[in-house]
């Protein structure tokens, strides 16, 4: 059983199909009801846009759920709690053993992308970066704009044959030390 921690941390709630948004409005509320702001941090569904064609040809953007059936939830975790979010409308329960949450890894929140994180980049125009993670995993390219603001870099790779220009988040990539080689 999980023990009181003062740290928040993320944890993965299972609702009902269609419930996540009715989920974390009623979280919201529980959260500005009780006074809990210290005890729950943030309520997220993640989602991504996507591009989808109509019959009429026409190309629509829409917002899809990650996981459809999931809300994740960042909170100091306590029984009591446990008590009030399981019995939220809509909320089937914690993803972990018998109910009992597991704090989420920080790669997973990373992937899921739950938080922002700050990457101290000490990334420069010009430096050939590798791709580490993403869908461009494997890529090897020159940085050709950074934007410390967003955490990305416009990046010149080489895709089948051509350059191309793709945007990349600091955490992604790392700096290939490019150091000449040793002549004997």
């Amino acid at each position: 059983m999980a023990t009181p921690d003062s740290e928040p941390k993320w944890y993965i709630l299972h609702t009902y199909s269609g419930y996540e948004s009715m989920v974390k409005d009623s979280l919201l509320r529980l959260i500005e009801n009780n006074n809990l702001s210290d005890s729950i941090v943030d309520v997220k569904i993640p989602t991504e846009e996507t591009i989808e064609e109509k019959a009429n040809g026409k190309k629509k953007v829409v917002e899809r759920k990650l996981l459809p059936c999931y809300v994740f939830i960042k909170m100091v975790y306590s029984n009591q709690l446990w008590y009030l979010v399981t019995n939220t409308r809509g909320v089937t329960g914690f993803v972990g053993p018998q109910g009992r949450p597991i704090p989420m890894k920080e790669d997973e929140i990373r992937k899921m992308r739950l938080e922002d994180f700050v990457v101290d980049a000490d990334f420069r125009v010009g430096d050939t970066v590798s791709i580490d993670n993403g869908p461009l995993q494997g890529f090897i390219g020159v940085i050709k704009e950074l934007n410390d603001k967003s955490q990305r870099a416009k990046v010149t790779v080489s895709m089948l044959g051509t350059s191309q220009d793709v945007e990349v988040e600091y955490v992604q990539m790392k700096t290939i030390d490019a150091a000449p080689a040793q002549e004997n």
